[in-house]
Protein backbone atom coordinates (compact mmCIF):
# COMPACT_ATOMS: atom_id res chain seq x y z
CA UNK A 1 0.00 0.00 0.00
CA UNK A 2 1.40 3.38 -1.00
CA UNK A 3 2.10 6.07 1.59
CA UNK A 4 1.57 8.78 -1.01
CA UNK A 5 -1.27 11.22 -0.23
CA UNK A 6 -4.47 10.70 -2.16
CA UNK A 7 -4.95 12.91 -5.20
CA UNK A 8 -8.15 14.30 -6.63
CA UNK A 9 -11.14 16.13 -5.22
CA UNK A 10 -11.96 16.14 -1.54
CA UNK A 11 -15.02 14.23 -0.34
CA UNK A 12 -17.88 16.42 0.88
CA UNK A 13 -17.43 16.19 4.65
CA UNK A 14 -17.02 18.67 7.49
CA UNK A 15 -13.31 18.90 6.78
CA UNK A 16 -14.15 19.84 3.21
CA UNK A 17 -16.46 22.59 4.44
CA UNK A 18 -13.65 24.07 6.53
CA UNK A 19 -11.27 23.83 3.59
CA UNK A 20 -13.79 25.72 1.45
CA UNK A 21 -14.08 28.44 4.10
CA UNK A 22 -10.30 28.71 4.38
CA UNK A 23 -10.10 29.07 0.61
CA UNK A 24 -12.90 31.63 0.58
CA UNK A 25 -11.22 33.77 3.25
CA UNK A 26 -7.99 33.75 1.27
CA UNK A 27 -9.79 34.60 -2.00
CA UNK A 28 -11.75 37.47 -0.43
CA UNK A 29 -8.62 38.83 1.25
CA UNK A 30 -6.55 38.70 -1.96
CA UNK A 31 -9.09 39.60 -4.64
CA UNK A 32 -11.94 41.48 -2.97
CA UNK A 33 -15.61 40.53 -3.03
CA UNK A 34 -16.42 41.54 -6.60
CA UNK A 35 -13.59 39.50 -8.13
CA UNK A 36 -14.21 36.29 -6.17
CA UNK A 37 -16.14 33.46 -7.79
CA UNK A 38 -17.48 30.16 -6.48
CA UNK A 39 -15.41 28.42 -9.15
CA UNK A 40 -12.24 30.15 -7.95
CA UNK A 41 -12.93 29.21 -4.32
CA UNK A 42 -13.57 25.60 -5.39
CA UNK A 43 -10.33 25.48 -7.35
CA UNK A 44 -8.35 26.81 -4.40
CA UNK A 45 -10.00 24.35 -2.00
CA UNK A 46 -9.47 21.40 -4.35
CA UNK A 47 -13.15 20.61 -4.75
CA UNK A 48 -15.80 20.82 -7.45
CA UNK A 49 -17.97 23.99 -7.59
CA UNK A 50 -20.96 21.78 -6.86
CA UNK A 51 -19.36 20.83 -3.55
CA UNK A 52 -19.08 24.48 -2.59
CA UNK A 53 -22.76 24.99 -3.46
CA UNK A 54 -23.63 21.94 -1.37
CA UNK A 55 -22.56 23.92 1.68
CA UNK A 56 -23.19 27.50 0.58
CA UNK A 57 -25.82 29.00 -1.72
CA UNK A 58 -23.35 31.34 -3.35
CA UNK A 59 -20.68 33.98 -2.89
CA UNK A 60 -22.73 36.03 -0.42
CA UNK A 61 -23.20 33.03 1.87
CA UNK A 62 -19.50 32.25 1.61
CA UNK A 63 -18.60 35.73 2.81
CA UNK A 64 -20.92 35.71 5.81
CA UNK A 65 -19.83 32.20 6.78
CA UNK A 66 -16.17 33.21 6.43
CA UNK A 67 -16.84 35.78 9.15
CA UNK A 68 -18.53 33.24 11.41
CA UNK A 69 -22.02 34.55 10.61
CA UNK A 70 -23.65 31.31 9.46
CA UNK A 71 -27.39 31.62 9.00
CA UNK A 72 -27.23 35.41 8.96
CA UNK A 73 -28.54 37.05 5.78
CA UNK A 74 -27.85 40.81 5.90
CA UNK A 75 -28.96 41.16 2.27
CA UNK A 76 -32.47 39.96 3.11
CA UNK A 77 -32.73 42.39 6.01
CA UNK A 78 -31.57 45.31 3.86
CA UNK A 79 -33.94 44.34 1.05
CA UNK A 80 -36.84 44.33 3.49
CA UNK A 81 -35.85 47.76 4.79
CA UNK A 82 -35.36 49.46 1.42
CA UNK A 83 -38.54 48.00 -0.07
CA UNK A 84 -40.78 50.99 0.40
CA UNK A 85 -40.75 54.80 0.31
CA UNK A 86 -37.60 56.63 1.32
CA UNK A 87 -39.69 58.39 3.96
CA UNK A 88 -39.53 56.17 7.04
CA UNK A 89 -36.49 54.27 5.74
CA UNK A 90 -34.45 55.24 8.78
CA UNK A 91 -36.84 53.52 11.21
CA UNK A 92 -37.17 50.49 8.93
CA UNK A 93 -33.40 50.07 8.90
CA UNK A 94 -33.24 50.15 12.69
CA UNK A 95 -36.02 47.58 13.00
CA UNK A 96 -34.43 45.32 10.38
CA UNK A 97 -31.01 45.46 12.06
CA UNK A 98 -32.54 44.86 15.49
CA UNK A 99 -34.48 41.84 14.29
CA UNK A 100 -31.58 40.37 12.32
CA UNK A 101 -28.87 40.67 14.95
CA UNK A 102 -31.17 40.22 17.94
CA UNK A 103 -32.75 36.97 16.74
CA UNK A 104 -30.35 34.97 18.93
CA UNK A 105 -30.30 37.61 21.69
CA UNK A 106 -27.19 39.11 20.14
CA UNK A 107 -25.01 36.01 20.56
CA UNK A 108 -23.67 36.21 17.01
CA UNK A 109 -22.65 39.84 17.42
CA UNK A 110 -21.01 39.17 20.80
CA UNK A 111 -18.97 36.22 19.51
CA UNK A 112 -18.37 36.67 15.79
CA UNK A 113 -17.72 40.40 15.51
CA UNK A 114 -15.05 40.68 18.26
CA UNK A 115 -13.40 37.54 16.86
CA UNK A 116 -13.34 39.08 13.39
CA UNK A 117 -11.93 42.35 14.72
CA UNK A 118 -9.16 40.47 16.52
CA UNK A 119 -8.08 38.60 13.37
CA UNK A 120 -6.37 40.83 10.75
CA UNK A 121 -7.51 38.63 7.85
CA UNK A 122 -11.13 38.52 8.98
CA UNK A 123 -11.08 42.21 9.89
CA UNK A 124 -10.25 42.94 6.29
CA UNK A 125 -13.42 41.13 5.21
CA UNK A 126 -15.76 43.25 7.32
CA UNK A 127 -15.75 46.23 4.91
CA UNK A 128 -16.54 43.79 2.11
CA UNK A 129 -19.52 42.47 4.06
CA UNK A 130 -20.79 45.99 4.69
CA UNK A 131 -20.18 47.13 1.13
CA UNK A 132 -21.70 44.14 -0.64
CA UNK A 133 -24.60 43.32 1.66
CA UNK A 134 -25.55 46.54 3.42
CA UNK A 135 -24.24 49.78 1.96
CA UNK A 136 -24.43 48.76 -1.70
CA UNK A 137 -28.20 48.13 -1.77
CA UNK A 138 -28.78 51.29 0.26
CA UNK A 139 -26.68 53.39 -2.12
CA UNK A 140 -28.61 51.97 -5.06
CA UNK A 141 -31.95 52.71 -3.38
CA UNK A 142 -31.07 56.34 -2.65
CA UNK A 143 -29.82 57.03 -6.15
CA UNK A 144 -28.38 60.47 -5.36
CA UNK A 145 -24.84 61.81 -5.99
CA UNK A 146 -23.86 61.70 -2.30
CA UNK A 147 -25.53 58.34 -1.63
CA UNK A 148 -22.23 56.70 -0.66
CA UNK A 149 -21.61 59.28 2.06
CA UNK A 150 -25.19 59.03 3.32
CA UNK A 151 -25.11 55.22 3.41
CA UNK A 152 -21.76 55.23 5.23
CA UNK A 153 -23.12 57.59 7.89
CA UNK A 154 -26.11 55.27 8.36
CA UNK A 155 -23.77 52.30 8.65
CA UNK A 156 -21.67 54.02 11.30
CA UNK A 157 -24.74 54.69 13.41
CA UNK A 158 -26.14 51.17 13.09
CA UNK A 159 -22.82 49.48 13.87
CA UNK A 160 -22.41 51.70 16.93
CA UNK A 161 -25.88 50.81 18.19
CA UNK A 162 -25.26 47.09 17.68
CA UNK A 163 -21.93 47.23 19.50
CA UNK A 164 -23.39 49.13 22.47
CA UNK A 165 -26.48 46.92 22.54
CA UNK A 166 -24.99 43.44 22.12
CA UNK A 167 -21.25 43.57 22.80
CA UNK A 168 -20.89 46.18 25.54
CA UNK A 169 -24.51 45.69 26.69
CA UNK A 170 -24.92 49.31 27.76
CA UNK A 171 -28.29 50.07 29.36
CA UNK A 172 -30.90 51.22 28.66
CA UNK A 173 -29.98 50.60 25.01
CA UNK A 174 -29.29 46.90 25.55
CA UNK A 175 -32.81 46.03 26.69
CA UNK A 176 -34.76 48.58 24.66
CA UNK A 177 -37.48 47.07 22.47
CA UNK A 178 -37.23 47.41 18.71
CA UNK A 179 -40.01 49.98 18.32
CA UNK A 180 -38.60 52.29 20.98
CA UNK A 181 -35.10 51.95 19.55
CA UNK A 182 -36.39 52.72 16.06
CA UNK A 183 -38.25 55.79 17.35
CA UNK A 184 -35.06 57.13 18.97
CA UNK A 185 -32.47 56.27 16.31
CA UNK A 186 -34.61 56.27 13.15
CA UNK A 187 -34.87 60.07 12.82
CA UNK A 188 -31.08 60.40 12.96
CA UNK A 189 -30.72 57.83 10.19
CA UNK A 190 -33.45 59.60 8.23
CA UNK A 191 -31.51 62.86 8.40
CA UNK A 192 -28.46 61.06 7.05
CA UNK A 193 -30.58 59.58 4.27
CA UNK A 194 -32.64 62.54 3.12
CA UNK A 195 -31.73 65.63 5.15
CA UNK A 196 -29.34 68.45 4.43
CA UNK A 197 -25.71 67.52 5.07
CA UNK A 198 -22.84 69.93 5.68
CA UNK A 199 -20.67 70.61 2.68
CA UNK A 200 -17.89 68.06 2.59
CA UNK A 201 -14.31 69.40 2.69
CA UNK A 202 -12.38 69.02 -0.57
CA UNK A 203 -10.62 65.68 -1.01
CA UNK A 204 -6.90 65.74 -0.37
Amino acid sequence: MSDQPRRGRRPAGQGTREAVLDAARAEFAELGYDAVSVRGVARRAGVDPGTVRHWFEGKAALLTASLGLDGIDPQAAVRAAVDGPVEGLGERIVRAATQLWGADDGATVRVAIPAALADPELRGLLPQLLGAHVLGPLIHRLGVPDAELRATLVGSQVVGVLMLRHVLEVEPLASMDADTLAAHVGPTLQRYLTGELPDAPPAR
